[in-house]
C-alpha cells in the first residue's frame, strides 16, 4: 500500500485510549505494552508487514494470553489502525474485558448447559461488528445477532477445544456478488471443519454491495467457570 507502519508506541497509545474509555479505568503505555488494571496488558505481536494489520496479544496474567489479528481500513494509516483497534475492541476485546469484570457490561454469558452455548464450557460472547457497502451493508451482522453460532460450531470444534482452560474462537464471514468468506480461527489457527460449518449456514448472500460480520467467543473450562 506504500504507507509506513505506525510506531509501536503510537499504536499502543490508541489501544490504551480505547480500553480506558471502554472500562472507565486508566490504561497507559509502559515498557512496550498497554498496561491496564491488575495484571492485564496488551502487547503487539509479530509485525505482518502490512501497516493496516495488527497482531494484538491480551495478557490476562503472567501465564495466560489471547492473541488476535485484525485489519482496518481508512484514508490514512492512522485512520485504518484506529478502525482496526475499535474493531478488535468491539469483538475480541469486549469478551476479554468481560472476563476481567464478569458483570455483563462488555459481553454476554452462556452457561455450560445453555442451548445457545457450548456444551461443557462457560462461553463469553463478545460483540458482533459488521461493515459493508450498499443498502444492506449490515445484513450479515443483523443475521448474526439473531443466530448464535456456538451450537452449530460445537460439534466441529469439540475435539480441538479439548481440555484447554481458555480457548478463543473468532468468526469472520460475509461477502457479496462474486465474493464470499467464512473463517473460524481457534486460538488464532484456521479451523477447516469449523469454517466449513460456518460457510454452510444460512447467512445473507447479497447480490449488490457487500456485508461482513466479525465476532469472538471465549470458552472457559467448566471446572474453572468464571
Amino acid at each position: 500500500m506504500g504507507e509506513e507502519r505506525l510506531p509501536d508506541d503510537v499504536v499502543l497509545g490508541m489501544v490504551a485510549g480505547h480500553l480506558s474509555a471502554a472500562m472507565g479505568r486508566p490504561w497507559r503505555v509502559e515498557d512496550g505494552r498497554a498496561k491496564g488494571p491488575g495484571s492485564a496488558a496488551v502487547t503487539l505481536g509479530g509485525h505482518t508487514g502490512d501497516p493496516y494489520h495488527l497482531d494484538l496479544d491480551f495478557q490476562l496474567n503472567a501465564d495466560t494470553s489471547i492473541g488476535d489479528r485484525v485489519a482496518g481500513y481508512g484514508a490514512t494509516t492512522e485512520e485504518a489502525v484506529d478502525r482496526a483497534v475499535r474493531l478488535w475492541l468491539g469483538t475480541t476485546g469486549s469478551a476479554l474485558l468481560e472476563l476481567l469484570v464478569q458483570d455483563g457490561s462488555h459481553a454476554g454469558h452462556f452457561a455450560p448447559g445453555d442451548p445457545h452455548g457450548f456444551p461443557g464450557r462457560h462461553a463469553v460472547h463478545g460483540g458482533i461488528v459488521g461493515w459493508g457497502t450498499g443498502d444492506d451493508h449490515d445484513a450479515v451482522q443483523r443475521w448474526a445477532v439473531q443466530h448464535v453460532l456456538l451450537p452449530d460450531l460445537a460439534p466441529a470444534l469439540k475435539d480441538t477445544v479439548g481440555r484447554d482452560r481458555l480457548v478463543g474462537v473468532k468468526a469472520f464471514f460475509g461477502g457479496g456478488e462474486d465474493t464470499e468468506a467464512a473463517e473460524i480461527r481457534v486460538d488464532g489457527v484456521y479451523h477447516e471443519a469449523g469454517s466449513r460449518v460456518l460457510a454452510e449456514l444460512g447467512w445473507p448472500r447479497l447480490q449488490t454491495g457487500v456485508s461482513y460480520a466479525r465476532t469472538f467467543m471465549l470458552l472457559v473450562r467448566h471446572d474453572e467457570e468464571p
